[in-house]
């Protein structure tokens, strides 16, 4: 069943890996459950229910992305979208939760009839492929900044805004460590590389703090709110939204407009460049038009995703670059984000056990190694092409230097348009792409 299902066959893969695949996959992404519901709680949002609408949302999210789209894809709420959420419309513009969650709904609705009616298509499409290997590229240091981040091997600096941080403490050795591990497990070319780095540099996590080095909540157990760790779930945020639309649709028609624009386009250009990159890492064919196999269905899978998303009160949710992880030990069919899926529904009771392990500076060690690999794609970009070059350029520094997937996108797109016409090339360019960098550059000065 499985085998046509998903194509197994054709695939040349097996149960056994796509299992491992969504293993590594939610491991992976598995800090969301104790980010999100912090973050919303800052919202006013219950932290007990949000937790349990995350772990919901994204089990279900993943094994509907799984069985339509048949791509190897984990959805989870974003982590900028739910910064948006919070900090900007709820303690930025004084909205309500439930207002704030009435917009996610109308936005993440325009998203999804966008999708259906194939316009989403023909916007990727029509991308420049150097923007879309830029894309994937800057994703995979992105993901590796992540990383690197969370272990506290790179910290905040007044000076220089970011520095090296402590490398004898035990979080940024414990990663070292792993990442180093990881390395020559995948040089050596060995099965499933980057879960068996994860589980090694768990097992020396644990004796670490066995020995004394790093407890207190350095590695193990980090600052998470008791309650969400509790088995005490409430559900006072499922359909949360439908109290809130009286008090959106009474604010400031121009406020209402951006607060919607910018879910919106959050969504949109997050989830597409990272479906976009995520087929270029798993290796999906192109057809004449430059489309990936399988990439319509995928974008119907993650909106459907994304209104399962709001009805179970999280913020807006995505595709995940942390699924690169799965992709990266085997996973390249749908049997991946069902097993992911799978993960997140069982992680609603064993949250605990799972919070606790397999915390920021043990999963550094599959995101670095990750941004390894995607940075791969560079290698078919027009380097003798300055025009592609500086768009290339634009989209990477600046995703990483903004820690936002969209704004790089953006500011790479607005560049492309500024040196394809200053190279005379402009004429050669779809009006369609024209006026997404009228939106891009409009976003970048005007946006919330």
């Amino acid at each position: 069943m499985l085998d046509n299902l998903f194509n197994m066959s054709d695939e040349k893969l097996d149960i056994k890996t796509e299992f491992i695949a969504g293993l590594t996959t939610f491991l992976a992404m598995s800090y969301v459950l104790g980010v999100n519901p912090t973050m919303l709680a800052d919202a006013g949002m219950p932290a007990t229910s949000v937790f349990f609408s995350t772990a919901l949302a994204a089990g279900i999210a993943c094994i509907v992305m799984g069985l339509i789209s048949k791509y190897p894809v984990g959805l989870a709420p974003g982590m900028g979208m739910n910064a948006l959420f919070t900090y900007t419309v709820v303690l930025g513009m004084g909205l309500s939760w439930n207002a704030a969650l009435a917009a996610v709904f109308i936005s993440t609705l325009i998203f999804f009839l966008i999708t259906i009616t194939g316009l989403r298509e023909t916007i990727v499409r029509i991308i420049p492929k150097d923007l879309k290997l830029a894309i994937g590229a800057g994703i995979g240091l992105f993901l590796a900044f992540i990383g690197l981040k969370g272990a506290g091997i790179i910290v905040a600096d007044p000076a220089n805004l970011v520095g090296l941080g402590a490398l004898t403490s035990a979080p940024a050795l414990l990663a070292l460590i792993g990442i180093l591990i990881t390395i020559v497990l995948y040089i050596k070319k060995v099965p499933a590389s980057v879960f068996i780095g994860l589980i090694i540099t768990a097992i020396i996590g644990v004796i670490f703090t066995a020995a004394g080095f790093g407890v207190g909540g350095d590695i193990f157990m980090p600052a998470i709110p008791k309650e969400i760790i509790s088995f005490s779930f409430d559900t006072t945020v499922l359909f949360g939204f439908a109290s809130g639309f009286g008090e959106l649709f009474s604010t400031n028609p121009l406020d209402l407009i951006m607060i919607l624009f910018s879910f919106l386009f959050f969504i949109f250009f997050d989830t597409t460049g990272t479906l976009i990159s995520l087929a270029q890492s798993a290796g999906f064919p192109e057809d004449e038009n430059g489309e990936f196999k399988g990439i319509k269905n995928a974008f119907i899978g993650d909106a459907v995703g994304g209104l399962i998303g709001v009805i179970l009160g999280t913020s807006p949710q995505t595709a995940y670059v942390e699924s690169s992880t799965g992709i990266g030990v085997g996973g390249r069919t749908g049997l991946t984000a069902v097993f992911t899926g799978i993960f997140f529904l069982i992680a609603i009771v064993f949250s605990p056990l799972i919070l606790s392990l397999f915390t920021s500076p043990v999963t550094a060690c599959a995101l670095v190694m990750v941004g390894i690999l995607m940075m791969g794609q560079l290698k078919e970009v027009e380097w003798d092409n300055l025009v592609s070059v500086a768009a290339v350029f634009a989209t990477i520094v600046m995703m990483l230097l903004t820690y936002s997937i969209t704004l790089g996108i953006a500011f790479g797109f607005v560049t492309y348009a500024v040196a394809a016409i200053a190279d005379g090339k402009a004429k050669e360019m779809h009006p369609l792409v024209w006026v997404l960098i009228i939106i891009f550059a409009i976003y970048l000065f005007f946006g919330l």
